[in-house]
C-alpha cells in the first residue's frame, strides 16, 4: 500500500468566513493559480524590505539534493560511548532524583561531552541539525530511554522548555511530549494537530530554540522526517518574489489554540536579527500553518480576521519551496534528531502503522544558553511561556502519549 493513499486522513477544518481558498493540505494547482493572479495584478514590491539581506550565506544555506556530498549529519555512537551512557544512567538512578534533575553533572559523559558540545555549535553556527544514532531502544525500559534521551540532550542544550502547562487536569510544567497517532483511541473528535494522526505534516517550526526528537519506533511504511534550510528558502523567495519577504515580515494574526485572554496574537513570521559584536546578521522564521488555516477538530476561529490572499500565497510558497530543497534524514529507531528551530523547518510524510511498527517519537524543546541566538522582542513573551520559571522539581515527563492542550479541542 502506498503512503500516497494516506497522505491526508483527517478531514479538513471548516474555514472561517472570508478566508481565502486554502486549508492545511497544500494544493499545488491552487498555489500556482494564486501566484498567477497576484502577479497579473502587479504593483508588488521588487526588493526585500529595508535592512533585510538580499542573500544569506553560511553553512546553513544548503540544498537537500547535494547536502550529503559535503556534510555527514549522522553521529554514530560507538561501543565505548554506549557503555559510558549506560554508566551515566546507573549513576543518575543512584541519586534517587526526579527526572527534572537530569543535567550534564548528574548524567556525566566525560568523553562524549566534548563531542556533544561541538555538535551544539554545529546546530547554532553550522548546518543547523544533526542526528545521533546507535541507541538500542529495545534494550532499555521506557523510563531508562527517557533518562538516556534527556541526559544526552542536557549536554547539547542545558535548558528544557515547557510544552504544556497542565497534566492530568492539574497545573504542570510538561517538558517531554509524545508524537504518536492517537486517532484510533479518539476518532479525531478532539485532535487539532497532525502530530497525533498519521497525516502528512507540512513544513513548519515548533516553538523555542531547538527541537529534539527521539524515535522509540518507526512506522511500517512512510513517516520520513524532512528538513529544509529556511535560509535557502529565504534566498529563493528574495530572488524570485521579494514581495513575499515583505508579507512574511509584516504582522500576521496568529491563533492561540489554548485558553487565553485573547485567542490570537499579532506578529511577523520572519524576523531580522541584526549583527552584534558576537554574531552575524541573521534571519529567523517562526510559524505553523495550522495557526492560520486550522486542522481537524480545531478550525481557525471566526472571531479572528481571515488571512489575506498574499498571506495564503506566502504559506504555500514556504511549503513548496521547502519541499524543493529539503533533505530526508532517514529516521531510524533509536535516532535522536536535533534541529535549530530558528533556521531549519521540518515536515514529515504520511505513514502507515501495523503491528509493533507504531511510529512513536519523544520530543523536547531545548535552549543552550551558551550558544543561543538572540530572541526577537516580539517573540520574547512566547519564549518566556516556554522557558521561564521551569524548575527541576516541577518538570513532568509523561511516560505515555496524550494530546497536549494546544492540540486538544477538549482542553
Amino acid at each position: 500500500m502506498s503512503t500516497t493513499t494516506v497522505t491526508w486522513v483527517t478531514p479538513a477544518a471548516q474555514p472561517p468566513p472570508g478566508q481565502p481558498e486554502i486549508n492545511y493540505a497544500p494544493n499545488y494547482d491552487n498555489w500556482q493559480a494564486r501566484v498567477a493572479r497576484r502577479l497579473a495584478a502587479g504593483n508588488l514590491p521588487s526588493k526585500v524590505p529595508e535592512g533585510f539581506p538580499e542573500k544569506l550565506t553560511g553553512d546553513v544555506v544548503w540544498q537537500g539534493a547535494t547536502l550529503a556530498e559535503s556534510y555527514d549529519w549522522t553521529y554514530v555512537l560507538n561501543a565505548e560511548q554506549l557503555a559510558e551512557i549506560d554508566r551515566a544512567v546507573a549513576h543518575f538512578k543512584s541519586l534517587s532524583l526526579s527526572y527534572g534533575h537530569i543535567t550534564a553533572d548528574t548524567f556525566p559523559l566525560p568523553t562524549l561531552h566534548s563531542e556533544l558540545r561541538r555538535l551544539s555549535h554545529e546546530l547554532h553556527s553550522g548546518h543547523g541539525f544533526f542526528v545521533i544514532r546507535g541507541i538500542k531502544v529495545g534494550d532499555h525500559s521506557r523510563e531508562d530511554n527517557i533518562i538516556i534521551y534527556t541526559g544526552i540532550s542536557a549536554h547539547v542544550a542545558a535548558q528544557r522548555g515547557r510544552q504544556d502547562h497542565k497534566f492530568n487536569g492539574k497545573p504542570a510544567d510538561v517538558v517531554l511530549t509524545h508524537v504518536k497517532d492517537l486517532s484510533e483511541s479518539d476518532p479525531n473528535k478532539i485532535i487539532g494537530s497532525p502530530a497525533y494522526t498519521t497525516d502528512k505534516q507540512v513544513f513548519h517550526t515548533d516553538s523555542g530554540d531547538i527541537v529534539a526528537l527521539f524515535a522509540l519506533e518507526t512506522a511500517k511504511e512512510g513517516g520520513a522526517s524532512k528538513l529544509a534550510s529556511t535560509w535557502t528558502v529565504y534566498n529563493e523567495i528574495a530572488r524570485t518574489r521579494p514581495d513575499l519577504i515583505h508579507t512574511l515580515a509584516e504582522s500576521w494574526d496568529m491563533e492561540v489554540f489554548e485558553k487565553a485572554d485573547k485567542q490570537w496574537m499579532e506578529r511577523p513570521l520572519l524576523h531580522l536579527l541584526p549583527a552584534t559584536d558576537t554574531a552575524p546578521q541573521r534571519v529567523s522564521l517562526q510559524y505553523g500553518r495550522r495557526y492560520f488555516v486550522g486542522f481537524g477538530a480545531l478550525p481557525r476561529s471566526a472571531d479572528i480576521p481571515p488571512i489575506t490572499e498574499a498571506q495564503a500565497e506566502a504559506l504555500d510558497t514556504l511549503h513548496f519551496i521547502g519541499e524543493k530543497f529539503c533533505v530526508n534524514t532517514e529516521f531510524q529507531k533509536g535516532d535522536i534528531q536535533y534541529v535549530n528551530n530558528l533556521n531549519i523547518f521540518h515536515a514529515r510524510d504520511g505513514f502507515i502503522n501495523e503491528g509493533e511498527k507504531q511510529r512513536h517519537l519523544l520530543r523536547l524543546w531545548l535552549r543552550d544558553p551558551e550558544n543561543a541566538w538572540h530572541t526577537p522582542e516580539v517573540l520574547q513573551p512566547r519564549w518566556d511561556q516556554i522557558y521561564k520559571g521551569v524548575r527541576p522539581e516541577t518538570e513532568v515527563f509523561p511516560l505515555e502519549p496524550y494530546i497536549r492542550s494546544a492540540a486538544n479541542k477538549g482542553r
